[in-house]
C-alpha cells in the first residue's frame, strides 16, 4: 500500500487535519480530507489566499485555465450563452468558480446588454478579490453569492469546477472493496498515510478490474448537479472539464484512477504531501453527471469535446480575425494533445426549447 515517504513540516492546516483524524477515530475518508486540503476556512488551497491561477510558475501560480490562455475561449462560448439566454428569455448568467474573473470579463464584453446580471459563486475569498478588481468597470451588473440562489432563470456556467469537488476513493484488492482514507503515521511523525477499510460502496461499472485498482466515485459532484437542478427553473447549464464517459472512466486498464495534484505548473499523484499547497483534482465521470441531472429533471442538451464545441460556436472565424500570437494561444484550446480532446462540455437544460449550437456537430451524448 502506498505511503507518504517524507515527513513534512507541520503547518496549521496539517495540524488541523491531524486533529480531525483523531476526532474521527484515527481515520478520515478521502473526500473529507480533500475538502479540508482545498477548502478549510483560511487554510485550504483555495481558501488560504494562494495565487493558484496564472500563466507561469514565475507568477506564483500552479496551473492555468482556458480563459487565461486565450480570450477567444470566452468569445466563442458567448455565442452559446447568447443562444441559451434568448431561448430562456433571460438576462442572467451565474458562473460557478470564476477563477480570476477572466471568463466573466470575456463574456460581459462579448454579450454586452444581453447580460444584465452576472452572478458569481466562488468559495475563495482571495479569488473574489481578484475578480472584483478585474470586473469593477462593469459596476453593479456583477454580484457575488455565498450559496446557490433559491431559483434560477438564465444560464449557469462552470469551467473546471466539477473536477475540484471532493471524491471518495475505492480500492479493489481482487476479493474485497475498500474505501481508502487518511490516517496519521503511527511512527510518531507528522506524516499522513493511506489506510483502507472494507466498504459496501462500489463504482458504477464493474468490468474485470485488476487487483490493486483504485477508482474514484463522485457523490458530491452528482449531489451538486441535483441541487442545481432543483433551482434551475428555466434555462441551461454548461460544464467544461476534463473527463470521460463512464465506460472509459472505469476501464480495466485505468488501474490508478485519475487523482492528480498540481503545484508550480507541475503534476504529481501524491495528495498527502504539501497539504494545502497544491491543487487536488480528478477527472469527471460525465455519465454520472448526466444521470444525476436527468434524475433531477434536467434534459441533456449534448456532450462533446471542447474542440468541437468551440468550433461549433464560431472559433474558426475568431481565429481568422486574430493576430499570429492570438492564434497560437487559441490553438491550445482545440488541439488534441493540449485541451481539445481531454476537455469535454456537457449541456443541461430545463423549461426551454434549445438546439444548442455547441453540439450541432460531433455530439457524443450516445457515448455517455
Amino acid at each position: 500500500m502506498p505511503t507518504a515517504p517524507a515527513t513534512p513540516p507541520e503547518g496549521p492546516l496539517l495540524a488541523r487535519v491531524r486533529q480531525s483524524i483523531a476526532e474521527h477515530g484515527g481515520w478520515l475518508p478521502f473526500d473529507r480530507y480533500m475538502e479540508m486540503a482545498l477548502y478549510e476556512p483560511g487554510l485550504g488551497y483555495y481558501s488560504g489566499g494562494r495565487q493558484v491561477l496564472g500563466a507561469w510558475p514565475a507568477d506564483g501560480s500552479d496551473f492555468t485555465t482556458a480563459p487565461e490562455l486565450s480570450p477567444l475561449f470566452g468569445q466563442a462560448l458567448a455565442c452559446q450563452v447568447a443562444q441559451a439566454l434568448q431561448a430562456a428569455e433571460a438576462h442572467t448568467v451565474l458562473e460557478i468558480g470564476a477563477g480570476t474573473g477572466a471568463l466573466a470579463e470575456q463574456l460581459l464584453q462579448a454579450l454586452g446588454p444581453a447580460v444584465q446580471r452576472y452572478l458569481i459563486l466562488d468559495l475563495s475569498g482571495s479569488l473574489r478579490q481578484r475578480q472584483a478588481t478585474r470586473l469593477a468597470r462593469f459596476g453593479d451588473r456583477v454580484e457575488w453569492l455565498d450559496a446557490l440562489p433559491a431559483a434560477l432563470h438564465g444560464v449557469v456556467l462552470g469551467n473546471e469546477v466539477l473536477d475540484a469537488m471532493p471524491v471518495q476513493l475505492l480500492h479493489w484488492d481482487g476479493q474485497t472493496w475498500h474505501e481508502r482514507g487518511v490516517a496519521a503515521d503511527t511512527a510518531g511523525t507528522s506524516a499522513l498515510v493511506w489506510v483502507d477499510r472494507p466498504t459496501p460502496l462500489r463504482p458504477p461499472v464493474l468490468q474485470d478490474l485488476v487487483p490493486g485498482t483504485v477508482v474514484e466515485i463522485h457523490p458530491q459532484a452528482e449531489a451538486f448537479v441535483r441541487s442545481l437542478a432543483e433551482r434551475l427553473h428555466r434555462g441551461a447549464a454548461f460544464f467544461i472539464d476534463y473527463g470521460f464517459p463512464e465506460a472509459e472512466y472505469y476501464h480495466p486498464q485505468r488501474t490508478g484512477g485519475t487523482l492528480m495534484c498540481h503545484h508550480a505548473h507541475r503534476a504529481d499523484a501524491d495528495p498527502l504531501q504539501q497539504v494545502g499547497e497544491k491543487d487536488i483534482t480528478t477527472h469527471v465521470n460525465f455519465t454520472g453527471i448526466a444521470l444525476a441531472a436527468q434524475d433531477a429533471g434536467l434534459n441533456v442538451l449534448g456532450y462533446t469535446s471542447q474542440a468541437r464545441f468551440l468550433i461549433n460556436c464560431g472559433l474558426a472565424d475568431l481565429l481568422q480575425a486574430a493576430d499570429l500570437r492570438g492564434r497560437a494561444a487559441a490553438q491550445k484550446l482545440i488541439t488534441e494533445h493540449e485541451m481539445g480532446e481531454l476537455f469535454k462540455v456537457i449541456g443541461l437544460a430545463r423549461g426551454i426549447a434549445l438546439e444548442a449550437i455547441g453540439f450541432s456537430a460531433g455530439d457524443r451524448t450516445h457515448r455517455l
